[in-house]
């Protein structure tokens, strides 16, 4: 299922030029055009579908095996010392494409992504009781 106004959906039917890395009946892997790292890398499955709720198990199974696979490939050549995986799920999460798809980001010593401080800045404690509220609420089977 094609999306008509769809960045990805265009890049996947071949409308939108991209620099794949891989691709199989299900998922591509292209180079992302505004990287935040050399290498930086999406993740698209072929299917459209805008979040994360609403793609198949096995599909998303399958993008985050080639996102695994690719992370492995970009450490074991050399080409960095390790990686992010990011998914952004809805506008309020900062999703700004929506084709669910996930990012693969190569990481390097004094690459400037500070990913570590921002966490620690941000980052609290959390209390016993909101801790206790929040299991009530999160828990699911």
């Amino acid at each position: 299922m094609e999306s008509e106004d769809c960045v990805f959906c265009k890049i996947v039917s071949g409308k939108i030029p991209s620099a794949r890395l891989y691709e199989d009946e299900g998922v591509i892997a292209i180079l992302d055009i505004n990287p935040i790292s050399d290498g930086h890398s999406l993740v698209i499955p072929k299917k459209h579908f805008e979040f994360l709720d609403t793609i198949e198990p096995g599909t998303f199974s399958k993008v985050a095996d080639v996102a695994r696979r690719l992370s492995s490939h970009i450490i074991k050549t050399g080409y960095a010392e390790g990686t992010n995986l990011f998914l952004a799920n809805h506008e309020k999460a900062d999703q700004t494409v929506f084709h669910l798809h996930m990012h693969v980001i190569p990481r390097r010593k004094g690459d400037g992504i500070e990913i570590g401080r921002w966490w620690k800045e941000i980052s609290f404690n959390l209390e016993p009781s909101k801790t206790e509220a929040l299991t009530k609420k999160l828990t699911f089977k």
